[in-house]
């Protein structure tokens, strides 16, 4: 047990010793109960808001539950001092051992520790890039993808049932366009002179070898056939032909899905009707014409019957057509059907959407609430697009996908780790510059490179006493100082950095996490440049260098598990 879930036990014990005496009523909702390191340390090591929380349920004043709490929570071995501040809050100052024992656990735990039972196995359905199979990735799609594999790794680690899933958008109008696309540089690797690909096909060299091995299966069988004898065929194998191209470009990110769930399927099996019927039965779903577009009416416009979802009820704007005029689906009417079959095997659904999405956010929340009856969790999280540059300047890299920079363009440029770790240094919605520059860049001013270096650092540090002959006793936790142990309050916030980001859904919080540790390591490390009495390696020192990379190696280690989570590699070296 870590030491902030301790003294939430702590917390919790003192709270039920109260209501037994009568002096607090018992069943009070302890939910929002924190325990947290104080915003300044000069006032402890451990702060809680239980008494501000609980006064009003309970009928007290905040002051006098605090000072009923703090009673107890003072008598406690590893409590030095227990006090009040404003209005309420609790503040606990804690023995050295303490922070001895937390770094012991840190050791003992390894790869485990900061892994939390928070999820209590509920499994939660997280849907991310979901891209048209209709090219490579693109620098559109990197950030959705580093933002939502890092989120499903995060919620694993913090005790939940993780499904990654992709939904194919294998359906609709530009997958045909995909098709008659490809039947054209199917022609033309018949020799056909095509000339320029005309505007609204894709004109992506990619589509070569899937003409190609077309041509080579089918001859001139489709050359001049009609468009209904090759549509089908085409667009099959060119989705098969872009989906094994976007895992491969997906894999060189190290993120690889579950499931991928196929639009055409999902409409050739019926589940959009059937969702249309259960909206029905339950009044949420009616015939009704839409109200004219707001301003000037367009000369074209004329009022339809549409079957209209029912999604005012839920909090929209106003009710949505499921389907369109000619009896196809609308996009919201695919996706409601689509959101009812993933509810069916998860508890809690998330998906990662870039942010030109952000209208239809609104009415996909109100379906997920009329299909489950509101009994599952369902967030988006909007992704901002990214800006290239290089050296602060816009840059344009070529494009061999034909109008666009490709995913496998960046990491083939600044290798995965640059990629996907400078992507979760913002917050997901916030706009974000990549600088190609600056991710390679080896200074403290590169983040990814910063925290990698540290790593490496740690682990040069037991070959550096081995070189110099230094025979390592055990290690004596009692020699690290003031400062050192103010490392290990740094660590100790490890487990409860991750359970706030997986609750807040943020992966991006450990990124924040790891650049402070990586700044108080090199801070620590670099005070023997001016004083040889606090270098980590020390020849007539022989316990403290031992006790001193006990330490380094448990800031290794969460850096480690930090990096773990972010799918970053941690170097043993630098070049």
């Amino acid at each position: 047990m870590t030491l902030f879930s301790r003294f939430t036990d702590h917390i919790g014990a003192a709270l039920d010793t109260l209501a037994a005496r009568d002096a607090l009523p018992a069943g009070l909702d302890r939910s929002a109960i924190s325990v947290e390191p104080p915003r300044d340390p000069a006032h402890g090591d451990v702060a809680t808001n239980a008494a501000m929380v609980l006064a009003k349920p309970a009928g007290m004043n905040p002051r006098a539950l605090a000072d009923l709490l703090v009673a107890e929570l003072g008598a406690l071995d590893e409590v030095t001092e227990a006090s009040v501040a404003g209005p309420g809050f609790i503040n606990l100052r804690l023995v050295d051992g303490s922070w001895r024992d937390e770094l012991a656990l840190i050791h003992g735990e390894g790869g485990d520790y900061g892994r939390s039972a928070i999820g209590q196995g509920r499994t939660v359905n997280v849907e991310y890039v979901s891209a048209n199979p209709t090219g490579p990735m693109h620098v559109g799609h990197c950030r959705g993808a580093v933002v939502g594999d890092a989120l499903a790794a995060l919620l694993e680690y913090a005790g939940h049932k993780v499904i990654r899933e992709y939904y194919v958008n294998d359906a609709g109008t530009q997958v045909d366009v995909l098709a008659r696309s490809v039947h054209m540089r199917y022609r033309e690797a018949l020799g056909e002179d095509v000339g320029a690909i005309p505007e609204g096909l894709y004109p992506g060299d990619y589509l070569i070898p899937v003409a190609g091995k077309l041509a080579v299966e089918y001859g001139d069988r489709f050359v001049g056939a009609p468009e209904s004898a090759w549509l089908g065929l085409f667009r099959a194998e060119a989705v098969s032909a872009m989906m094994d191209m976007i895992r491969a470009d997906l894999a060189k990110l190290g993120i690889h899905h579950d499931l991928f769930s196929s639009e055409a399927e999902l409409q050739a099996e019926g589940k959009p009707a059937a969702a249309e019927q259960w909206l029905r039965d339950h009044d949420l779903v009616y015939d009704g014409v839409l109200e004219a577009p707001k301003g000037e009416t367009p000369e074209d416009w004329e009022p339809v019957e549409l079957p209209l979802f029912r999604s005012t009820q839920f909090g929209d704007d106003q009710d949505r057509p499921i389907k369109k005029s000619d009896g196809s689906w609308t996009y919201f009417g695919a996706d409601l059907a689509y959101h009812f079959q993933k509810s069916q095997n998860a508890d809690e659904l998330i998906d990662i959407w870039g942010a030109d999405h952000a209208g239809t956010v609104k009415r996909i929340k109100a379906a997920v609430a009329a299909l489950t009856g509101g009994a599952k969790k369902f967030d988006v999280k909007l992704v901002q697009m990214v800006r290239l540059l290089k050296n602060g300047e816009p840059f344009k890299m070529s494009k061999r996908a034909g109008n666009f920079v490709t995913l496998a363009d960046i990491v083939d440029e600044v290798g995965k780790d640059a990629v996907r770790f400078t992507m979760l240094t913002r917050k997901a919605d916030a706009q974000m510059d990549f600088d190609f520059a600056k991710v390679v860049e080896a200074s403290r001013d590169n983040p990814v490179w910063y925290l990698q270096y540290a790593n490496a650092r740690i682990s040069r540090l037991r070959k550096k006493a081995a070189d110099a002959g230094i025979s390592l006793p055990v290690p004596a936790p009692e020699r690290l100082g003031a400062h050192e142990l103010g490392l290990v309050k740094l660590l100790a916030q490890f487990p409860r950095i991750v359970e706030a980001a997986a609750s807040a859904r943020e992966p991006h919080r450990i990124a924040f996490y790891l650049a402070d540790v990586a700044a108080a390591f090199h801070a620590w490390y670099n005070l023997g440049n001016d004083d040889p009495a606090a270098r980590i390696v020390l020849d007539n020192d022989p316990e403290l260098t031992a006790t001193r990379l006990y330490l380094a190696d448990g800031i290794g280690q969460v850096i480690r598990n930090g990096l773990s989570l972010m799918g970053v590699e941690a170097l043993e070296e630098m070049v």
